[in-house]
């Protein structure tokens, strides 16, 4: 995450209401959609701000940031069309802001309704990253996360995070993470360390919380399976399925919870002996 000279901060700060009186009198009181109708690319905004392109980058990831928020939050019918350009705007103004490019993907990677749904327009993003800041291995590592972990795209990923690898102060693992990936193709084991590395890393924050988010629902999964094993047991045994997930507790089978990491019971389907997260759940995602 960059991180501005305070001096700089200090100095630039009376000028945030000018640059939004700018912005305004060139199209309105701030409305999200109108504004993105009428200044569509960082290009377009840069000429409102002469020598002011990095503090119109600020104002502009805030905006992104306010969109996002008040959509996921407050809206009823959300919608999330106009995440893209302002977050472009914002890193085309300037092209160093590490936290847009990190947060933006999170926002336009995850599925609807928790974020856009859009992961390629995430991955782009932070390709844009990439380019722009070629010495971060942590935007690389990003890129190599969600390629696997949204794509599915198992053999980039593992090039990607072989390149982060070989960046200075790189972390020491990527290269062992990049080597699973290629032997094992992917799991639900590698998706979990790559959350988990997020975790550790990130300060708190989105990211922290939708990687401790991420973790809740592979340990609900793992939680899923392991009582699927013991649904087939109970057909072993008696030749038959449990109705009910509560008789494997009654025959012995099982001692421990019947309800996810949120406390939403699970989805059991008789036939198939599936055990599932609920559609009830928040933990649910489209599979």
């Amino acid at each position: 995450m960059r991180l501005r000279p305070l001096l700089p901060l200090v100095l630039l700060v009376p000028a945030v209401p000018w640059s939004q009186a700018r912005i305004d009198r060139e199209i309105g009181t701030f409305r999200a959609q109108e504004e993105v109708l009428y200044l569509w690319s960082g290009e377009q905004v840069k000429r409102l701000f002469p020598g002011f392109e990095t503090l119109a980058a600020d104002v502009y990831w805030l905006r992104t940031v306010q969109y996002f928020g008040g959509e996921r939050l407050f809206a009823r019918e959300k919608r999330f069309e106009l995440l893209q350009p302002l977050v472009d705007i914002a890193t085309t103004l300037d092209p160093r802001l590490e936290i847009a490019y990190r947060y933006g993907a999170i926002f336009l990677c995850e599925p609807f309704p928790v974020g856009a749904g859009r992961p390629r327009e995430g991955i782009e993003l932070l390709e844009k990253g990439v380019r722009n800041v070629p010495g971060s291995w942590r935007l690389r590592q990003d890129l190599g996360f969600f390629l696997h972990l949204f794509l599915g795209d198992t053999e980039r990923a593992a090039a990607v995070l072989n390149e982060a690898a070989a960046l200075p102060g790189a972390a020491f693992w990527l290269r062992m993470m990049a080597g699973d990936l290629l032997m094992k193709g992917g799991s639900r084991a590698d998706s979990r360390r790559m959350w988990q590395q997020m975790h550790e890393q990130a300060e708190e924050g989105i990211i922290k919380q939708n990687a401790r988010f991420r973790l809740e629902i592979l340990d609900s999964l793992d939680a899923a399976d392991r009582l699927a094993g013991q649904v087939a047991e109970f057909e072993r045994r008696r030749g038959r399925r449990p109705p009910r997930l509560a008789e494997l507790r009654e025959a012995g089978l099982w001692g421990g919870p019947l309800v996810d990491v949120a406390g939403t019971p699970f989805g059991y389907d008789e036939e198939s002996g599936r055990v599932f997260i609920s559609r009830e759940s928040p933990l649910w995602r489209p599979d």
